[in-house]
């Protein structure tokens, strides 16, 4: 029977836990601050969470991944692996696999790419490092949908990362967009715009923004710095106008 050891119990580390007890899997779980839900053993520390277990998912927190390993890593059996499902950089992930390497155990860089509430194992994974086919092979079996590839540690966050730098920028900028809209009266017509242009988007759009910003960017440099006295004006902290306004003035000067 598949022994997986969860460190961390919170929302992303409970739910994984529970759907994998669900599945027949033997879930060894530790946190400090949360109580071990259901079906799962609760163990006393790191140590004793990942003794007699064929994976481990470290879920904690990206503050928490190198502590955790350093508690734990010398329980680890001769096969076990060690999953870091953690967000945090390739560089981060890179540190974790030599700490590993140093005890001769295999590593997975593990990138969750959505929320896990409501998808639970289903949720999108990305995975590389020596221990990529190994997280893969054992987390398939048990209906989750993880994606190896070619790469070392610290692969799977790099893309995670790279998207994050778009969804989540678009994300701050809608917020202060409709921020400034609701001061000024218009928040209405402001998510209709929001909503039309998301709804039109596709590879042209990437190409119009990619290729505008370049050609037009004093012009587009200077639109941002009236948007940002406007937001200032209706007393909104214009962080992404100022940021827009910059990321251009660079562009202009490359020109």
């Amino acid at each position: 029977m598949l022994t997986v050891a969860v460190l961390g119990l919170g929302e992303a580390g409970g739910a994984l836990a529970l759907e994998l007890v669900g599945a027949g899997v033997t879930v060894r779980g530790y946190d400090p601050a949360v109580a071990a839900p259901a079906g799962v053993i609760p163990c006393r520390d790191e140590a004793d969470a990942v003794t007699g277990a064929d994976l481990v998912l470290s879920v904690n927190s990206a503050l928490e991944a190198g502590t955790a390993l350093r508690r734990g890593v010398a329980a680890a059996g001769p096969n076990t692996t060690w999953a870091d499902l953690n967000t945090a950089s390739p560089g981060a992930k890179a540190e974790l696999a030599r700490v590993c390497a140093a005890h001769d155990l295999d590593f997975a860089d593990v990138a969750i790419m959505a929320p896990v509430p409501g998808r639970g194992l289903a949720v999108p994974m990305l995975v590389s490092g020596t221990g990529a086919v190994s997280t893969a092979r054992l987390l398939t079996g048990v209906g989750a949908s993880i994606t190896v590839l070619d790469g070392p540690a610290g692969a799977a966050a790099e893309r995670k990362l790279l998207r994050s730098v778009f969804f989540k920028g678009m994300s701050a900028a809608i917020v202060e967009a409709l921020l400034a809209a609701r001061a000024a009266g218009q928040e209405d017509w402001m998510r209709g715009e929001i909503a039309a242009e998301l709804e039109s988007c596709g590879a042209a759009t990437v190409r119009r923004v990619v290729e505008g910003s370049l050609r037009h960017a004093v012009r587009r440099g200077a639109e941002m710095a009236a948007a940002a006295e406007m937001l200032t004006e209706l007393g909104v902290d214009p962080l992404v106008a100022t940021a827009s306004r910059d990321q251009l003035a660079g562009l202009a000067r490359t020109r």
